[in-house]
């Protein structure tokens, strides 16, 4: 009996260790940090995967957007202290990852088949390199004319205008009235290229930024003059908020939601925010009218598929990290879609209930006769750091249009 016992007690301590032996940790870096519209989307598809695979814990590590910029880009050239699984923005954000040497990217081409019938190959586009895909898109974002329609209203305004030239009356009235047509943030560059890239693309076509991106035409464009022009235009007459300068984006989103801007120009990631609001009624979501309508059309947009998931070739368990990867994207492109912060790269729940803002954001993807990505993202890291000093400059009026264009076109070079 004792040795019946013994032999008890041992299975029963060897069956204690199973749990610690099967266990494994994975660690994610991403830009959801509590105020971002995606947080709890990312909460709840860690809380998801983990109770679909017991034993296994997802360490979520949250960065403001900037900083996360930074802090990825940095880890990523020391090549050391990597997370197992990463957000990511697609294009050459992505690509100075994958094609760095050695790649510090996982391949995920192989594991992909297992979920193609839900994530369509064209929305892989933005984060395949070389015919591989290597991250794992969520979702797909635009930016978006924000308008509180009461605002302009008490400017006489039942509508958003739909030419440049109405654009410039209405913003004319908006100050008579005392309301500050526009909110951007200038602490944070991108937001300033939320308001340029649109006045581009509407002013020298898809194609053409394309090819001024890529390097086949040249920034010195009068199309991109014309842009600039029509930016700067917007800054002298005192179309943003006076105090930009010291002001974050979430104070800006805060500001708009809360009445003190007419117009609110930012990706479609705001939708949720917005539409959970007290006075959500009174938003609509549009587009900035076409600057010149040789070249452009008015759904000619700035975005695509772009917020991605991928895994760092120094994971440990790249099969775990790459299934995870998937599963959380899944999750997250159905969460966001049904909370408001984003459009589905993944098959969307055709019943799924959504916002009347967000319908309004849908109806215009579906319009789209064009799209090109966000600058700081199609661009290579240091092009991108270029063109986000120039964006500065103009925003501040430290540099005309001409020498706007001239400058960037020389130093892309």
């Amino acid at each position: 009996m004792k040795k019946l016992l013994a032999l008890a007690v041992a299975a029963m301590m060897l069956l204690s260790l199973v749990p610690a032996f099967a266990e494994e940790t994975l660690t994610l870096w991403s830009i959801a940090v509590e105020s971002d519209s995606s947080y709890q989307s990312f909460i709840d598809a860690i809380a998801a995967f983990e109770e679909a695979h017991p034993g296994v814990k997802i360490v979520h590590e949250p960065t403001q957007n900037e900083q996360y910029k930074t802090k990825i880009k940095a880890a990523m050239n020391a090549f050391s202290d990597l997370p197992d699984i990463f957000f990511t923005w697609g294009m050459s954000f992505l690509g100075d990852f994958v094609n760095a040497e050695p790649s510090r990217v996982l391949c995920l081409e192989d594991y992909y088949p297992a979920y193609e019938a839900e994530l369509a190959r064209n929305m892989c586009a933005n984060a395949s390199y070389d015919g591989k895909l290597y991250g794992v898109p969520y979702t797909m974002s635009m930016v978006v004319l924000f308008a509180n329609m009461d605002l302009l209203a008490q400017a006489g305004w039942d509508h958003i205008p739909e030419t440049y030239e109405d654009m410039q009356k209405c913003c004319d009235d908006l100050l008579a009235a005392g309301i500050t047509p526009f909110g951007v943030s200038g602490k944070e560059t991108w937001c300033l290229t939320e308001y340029l890239e649109p006045l581009m693309i509407k002013s020298v076509g898809t194609q053409k930024l394309i090819d001024i991106y890529e390097g086949r035409a040249s920034w010195n464009d009068e199309g991109i003059i014309a842009a600039v022009d029509a930016f700067q235009d917007m800054v002298k007459k005192g179309y943003f908020d006076p105090n930009a300068a010291a002001l974050g984006n979430d104070e800006v989103k805060n500001n708009f939601i809360a009445g003190k801007y007419a117009f609110y120009q930012n990706g479609s990631w705001n939708c949720g925010d917005i539409s959970k609001s007290e006075n959500a009624a009174s938003f609509k979501a549009g587009l900035f009218p076409v600057l010149n309508p040789d070249n452009a059309s008015l759904y000619e947009l700035i975005g695509g598929p772009n917020n991605t998931l991928a895994v760092a070739v120094t994971t440990e368990n790249p099969e775990l990290a790459a299934t995870a990867a998937f599963e959380l994207g899944r999750a997250m492109s159905d969460a966001d879609y049904k909370s408001g912060a984003n459009l589905p790269c993944w098959a969307a729940d055709p019943e799924a209930q959504v916002s009347d803002l967000v319908a309004q954001v849908v109806e215009i993807a579906n319009n789209a006769v064009g799209m090109v990505l966000f600058g700081d993202n199609f661009l290579s890291a240091d092009a991108a750091n270029t063109y986000l000093d120039y964006v500065q400059q103009a925003y501040f009026l430290a540099l005309n249009a001409n020498e706007f264009a001239e400058g960037i076109d020389a130093d892309m070079k």
